[in-house]
């Protein structure tokens, strides 16, 4: 009867796999496992015939490796791995067993382990059935760790075909930083050594993410609204399936308590198998509902934030995501990182050039705005900024200067007339240095007014400074911005020849703090074009 029920089984759990219904098909292999496991304990106990023993074996050990299959299209990764182990103890080069390992441990980014699985499946006979794609994913594995491995991402090919296709193969990756206390809150990002402009910081794939179209100005908050919950509902279910996830997940912030935060080890977001965990060491117990609705609140991105630019997306696309090792970025109105979105993944670079042991920041608002606007700006944030430019600011804002100059920007008189007011005023107080990008970037508008219009520019041309210093100066204290860049675009177009070799590297540097190293030269200018073109 054990036998008949056995056969049953396998063949209802074979026959839902092979129709892709993987909760049924997990389901019905942990009967037949069961089974399978008390027959091969009654065979033990008594006097076991080494055929029938064998032959149990094997089933119970196809069986393990077609539910970790079913789990693993169902992204039940820890499960599955457990699976693919206990399979392999009973046949340690069981072929398909190791190829679906190969492919959980690829999808959790362990692309070292997931390699060697692959290279002993492929010595495997029954690999010739299925050469072809299984070389593509040694292929693929040795591209990710690669990428891993050196930081070396090239999205250029891709931005030169329009973002036609596929979104470029991204991996995850963490170069030049820590996490440590921070002075602005909590726990901070910081660089462990000095940076350029452009340099790839880190690479990670998005835990969950949400995205919708949402057309028009004012986005319907309904529909906002069910983005967030489906949001949540996605994050929970990541946590659920991934012992790993919601150890991450229970590392960040709710917004409380900031500074008595335990400092996590920036290993733990390495997908490598030193510092990975052990799952089962991890707590199995559930986040809780309310923490984890905080934890969102305080930490999600939104893709077209501030310091964010999203490549190969419609422009009414909105999206909103969970990127881990992102969320220990804080604010600051001397930004120096800035964050690419390819598909699911972020790429975080630094947008000026950073000195070790600087804090990496980033800008959750406008801080091409004045004082007194970005102190509205990070109170609807829930917190006041105290970094270095805005102490400079409240210090001269009592200045009678600086007072005239807000003054006659918020009265409306002539751009040129405030960018020229602004200067003079800095000549007489002696301002310098950064304190002088400080000043500019409060007031780029004008700036950016002033140098857009040609009768400003005939008028006020001689006697304010020419547009590339101003960039240089404000790009020095905030880093690359769409706005800067636009300036110096428009001044090389409106020169007739496309300006020369020194003004074009320039916009080209600005565009690699604005994008990053991943964009190469010739996508660069492609970028640029498209930047001067609907500008």
């Amino acid at each position: 009867m054990a036998d008949d029920l056995m056969q049953q089984l396998r063949s209802k759990a074979t026959e839902l796999l092979l129709r892709e219904e993987w909760k049924e098909s997990v389901l019905t292999y942990s009967q037949f496992i069961a089974l399978c496991q008390d027959q091969l304990q009654k065979a033990h106990d008594l006097q076991p015939d080494p055929n029938n023993f064998s032959k149990l074996h094997k089933s119970l050990c196809l069986a393990l490796s077609n539910r970790a299959e079913a789990r693993f299209r169902l992204r039940e990764f820890a499960e599955a791995l457990r699976d693919c182990d206990e399979a392999l103890r009973i046949e340690s080069a069981h072929f398909k067993t190791l190829f679906c390992k190969g492919k959980i441990l690829m999808s959790l980014n362990r692309y070292a382990m997931a390699l060697g699985c692959f290279k002993t499946a492929l010595l495997d006979p029954h690999s010739c059935g299925i050469f072809e794609s299984l070389n593509g994913y040694v292929e693929k594995c040795k591209k990710l760790e690669f990428l891993w491995r050196t930081g070396a991402f090239d999205i250029s090919q891709w931005i030169v075909n329009r973002f036609q296709g596929k979104f470029p193969e991204l991996s995850e990756y963490i170069g030049p930083v820590d996490i440590r206390k921070s002075e602005i809150s909590g726990r901070g990002l910081f660089a462990t050594k000095n940076i350029d402009a452009g340099t790839l910081l880190f690479s990670t794939k998005a835990i969950a993410i949400e995205r919708s179209i949402l057309g028009g100005e004012e986005p319907n908050e309904n529909a906002q609204l069910v983005m967030w919950k489906n949001f949540i509902d996605q994050v929970n279910k990541s946590a659920c399936k991934c012992p790993e996830t919601r150890n991450m997940i229970g590392k960040l912030s709710s917004g409380e308590e900031e500074y008595g935060l335990e400092v996590p080890d920036i290993g733990l977001f390495r997908p490598d198998t030193e510092n990975t965990e052990d799952s089962a060491s991890l707590s199995s117990e559930k986040l809780d509902a309310n923490r984890v609705i905080s934890v969102l609140d305080v930490n999600s991105l939104v893709e077209n934030g501030v310091s964010g630019k999203v490549l190969g997306k419609n422009s009414d696309y909105y999206g909103i995501g969970l990127w881990v090792l992102a969320c220990f970025i804080n604010h600051s109105c001397a930004p120096n990182a800035r964050r690419v979105h390819v598909g699911d993944y972020v790429l975080v670079h630094t947008s000026r050039d950073v000195k070790a042991g600087e804090e990496i920041t980033f800008a959750y608002f406008d801080v091409l705005s004045p004082l007194e606007k970005r102190k509205e700006m990070s109170k609807s944030w829930g917190f006041d900024c105290d970094c270095k430019r805005c102490k400079f600011e409240e210090e001269v804002s009592s200045i009678q200067e600086m007072r005239e100059v807000q003054i006659g920007m918020e009265r409306g008189i002539e751009a040129g007339g405030v960018v020229y007011r602004l200067e003079e005023g800095m000549k007489r107080m002696m301002v310098r240095g950064k304190a002088k990008g400080y000043l500019r970037a409060s007031f780029w508008a004008a700036f950016y007014d002033a140098y857009s219009s040609e009768k400003s520019v005939k008028r006020w041309g001689r006697r304010i400074p020419p547009a590339d210093s101003v960039a240089d100066s404000v790009v020095e204290v905030v880093g690359s911005d769409e706005r800067v860049l636009k300036v110096l675009l428009e001044r090389l177009k409106k020169s007739g020849s496309g300006g020369g070799v020194v003004e074009t590297e320039k916009a080209l540097k600005v565009g690699r703090g604005l994008y990053g190293k991943v964009v190469k030269k010739q996508a660069m200018k492609t970028l640029l074009d498209g930047l001067c073109y609907y500008s």
